[in-house]
């Protein structure tokens, strides 16, 4: 059972800052950062996601406000195509279906069904934003090929910038390609989180595992 819980849980920042912004590569030298740009009308921004180059792009008419690389779905259990509305967003969501049963000292992953005892607590899916039922785009491991259930995973801090570029009423458009992947598609920086090391189960079940950049979320 263990890959099952290892492919959903999200990324201490400070280990993997690893995106860049929507119109440079990044330096070879320091951290990595998605850098997002708040947008002159909150109105007109929409979502662009291509599922061919797991790219999520944040625009504002033709200007760009975020671009990172994300984890979509499985063939088997893909990213629905089409259009869409963010409708719901919640910071520290957590799932009403995989997670652990915290039996005192002891943390085990467990499905929330699973005749295990202990208080269950779902594995933290933060920074929500929900755009059909059961799917949605939040924080998490980001691979350089398809590996959720259906879900959209943002690395790191991309998904909290993300979270506060969105809101609820913001158009999604999931595609098999985008036209964005001609002219931003070369500028983002590809992620592979896929030896990234589990984190202390004990850490996921608090509140420190939702994180967020310090400071601004949004340049101007």
């Amino acid at each position: 059972m263990r890959h099952i819980y290892r492919l959903l849980f999200p990324v201490p920042l400070a280990a993997f800052a690893l995106l860049t912004s929507c119109t440079t590569m990044p330096s070879t030298s320091g951290e990595y950062h998605v850098t997002a740009h708040k947008p002159h009308d909150p109105s007109k921004v929409r979502v662009d996601l291509s599922l061919s180059k797991q790219n999520v792009y944040v625009m504002e008419g033709d200007r760009c406000l975020m671009a990172a690389a994300v984890s979509v779905g499985l063939p088997n259990k893909p990213t629905p195509k089409g259009h869409f509305t963010i409708y719901n967003k919640i910071e520290h969501k957590r799932s009403g279906s995989y997670g652990y049963r915290v039996q005192g000292n002891r943390v085990v992953p467990a499905d929330a069904g699973a005749n295990i005892p202990g208080s269950y607590v779902g594995y933290p899916m933060g920074y929500w934003c929900e755009f059909a039922p059961a799917y949605g785009f939040h924080q998490g491991f980001v691979h350089p090929y398809p590996r959720t259930h259906g879900c959209v995973r943002l690395h790191g801090e991309a998904a909290p910038k993300f979270f506060a570029l969105v809101r609820n009423g913001t158009p999604v458009n999931i595609a098999s390609a985008q036209p964005e992947d001609a002219t931003l598609g070369p500028t983002v920086r590809r992620v592979d989180d896929s030896k990234a090391p589990d984190p202390d189960p004990r850490l996921m079940v608090t509140s420190a595992a939702f994180q967020k950049p310090e400071g601004s979320l949004l340049q101007e």
